[in-house]
């Protein structure tokens, strides 16, 4: 989503609240639970969960391996959730021509870092540049090339966008900008 007016253009970024997330979030969470309940009831050689009894899983070796991946797996779970409780990633960037600076916000993991802010000078900016990758995952990325800072990138690797969106973009963001747009 993006708010644009003659001299200020303000492109949202969404961040890990995607609905991808919130799914594989849970299923790893109740997959590893499982795993976890299995390799417990194994050990207790009580059922825990009725669709399998305790009987046909030994605890040694089967058990402990059922044991450590669903704890494995509650960390990963427990990774996903917080990025997403804190929403990672997301932020906006703000491109202003009336005072020539562009604005660019992303929210972190918390510590000291948890506020990325890059503020620079419209004329700093080089290009506008769109790489895109080919092959079983092909993704495009608009970046934007700054004299001294190198690429920023402008859009998420795994945002899916079109070839016709991607350039689309592009050519907007560089006639807002009046800046050349390269392709690599």
């Amino acid at each position: 989503m993006s708010r644009r007016s003659e001299y200020i253009w303000i492109e949202f970024i969404a961040g890990s609240r995607k609905t991808s997330n919130f799914c594989w979030a849970f299923i790893l969470f109740l997959g590893s639970l499982g795993f976890l309940l299995v390799g417990i009831s194994s050990y207790l050689d009580k059922n825990l969960i009725s669709l399998f009894s305790s009987q046909q899983i030994n605890f040694f070796p089967q058990g402990i391996v059922m044991s450590f991946y669903g704890i494995a797996g509650l960390f990963i779970s427990s990774y996903l959730w917080c990025t997403i409780t804190w929403n990672i990633g997301s932020g906006y960037d703000r491109f202003d021509r009336k005072e020539g600076i562009v604005y660019i916000f992303r929210w972190g993991f918390p510590g000291k870092s948890r506020r990325v802010f890059l503020r620079f000078f419209m004329k700093d900016i080089q290009s506008i540049r769109i790489e895109v990758k080919e092959g079983i995952y092909t993704h495009r990325v608009l970046y934007m090339e700054i004299r001294g800072l190198g690429a920023i990138p402008l859009t998420r690797t795994d945002e899916n966008l079109t070839p016709r969106e991607i350039e689309r973009k592009a050519a907007e963001l560089a006639y807002f900008l009046r800046v050349p747009i390269e392709e690599k």
